[in-house]
């Protein structure tokens, strides 16, 4: 057998220039890795430049409502029965409010328009009284009382076309205070009207 010892060599050779070069490269993936190990990986993205904008937050459109009521108000809404002798002004009087609040809250322009006695009417929330007792009603059971300055007892009148407070004080002979006392009424600016029944003090009175 013959041996042809440089063909073996020629592939000796060959091994070594192989093991050579993967070893360099080993070291130059090695030497790539630690060239910076000191510092943190970055990775960097080009960002482009975009069209949106930022929209700020929508504020609510509706406007909160609020109701203040004066203090000692009662708070709730109310019903109150017209009574004979009755009056916008003595209504209000009686719940602690205005004549015009009254009205407004009934859907009433004028105190012509005033309900008839037997109707019920609302009370506001703003009022002062709660459920009040009202104390001062037409003595019916006591009959009409006479006109004139003679010596008569209390008694009730229907009030006429043409009636004032100061028409009423002459024709029955008796003071305005007695009268406004008679009616529950705060002063002589109240509304009267035809056929409203109030009461009538004694005479000189």
């Amino acid at each position: 057998m013959i041996i042809n010892y440089s063909v073996l060599v020629m592939k000796s050779h060959q091994k070594a220039i192989v093991h050579a070069v993967a070893a360099l490269s080993a070291i130059s993936v090695l030497a790539a890795c630690s060239a910076d190990v000191s510092g943190s990986a970055t990775t960097v993205v080009a960002v482009e430049s975009t069209n949106f904008q930022t929209i700020p937050p929508v504020s609510p459109t509706t406007v909160p409502v609020t109701t203040t009521l004066p203090i000692g108000a009662v708070g709730v809404e109310q019903t109150y029965t017209v009574l004979p002798g009755d009056s916008p002004s003595l209504v209000a009087t009686i719940f602690g409010i205005t004549m015009s609040e009254l009205l407004m809250y009934n859907g009433l322009v004028a105190s012509g328009q005033f309900p008839f006695p037997g109707s019920i009417i609302k009370i506001p929330p703003s009022a002062m009284v709660l459920n009040p007792i009202v104390t001062a009603k037409p003595d019916v059971a006591a009959g009409p009382a006479a006109a004139g300055c003679d010596a008569r007892p209390a008694g009730t009148y229907q009030i006429a076309a043409g009636d004032s407070i100061y028409v009423i004080r002459k024709k029955f002979c008796v003071s305005l205070a007695s009268l406004l006392a008679a009616n529950n009424w705060p002063n002589s600016s109240v509304n009267i009207r035809p056929g409203q029944i109030i009461n009538i003090p004694a005479s000189g009175s």
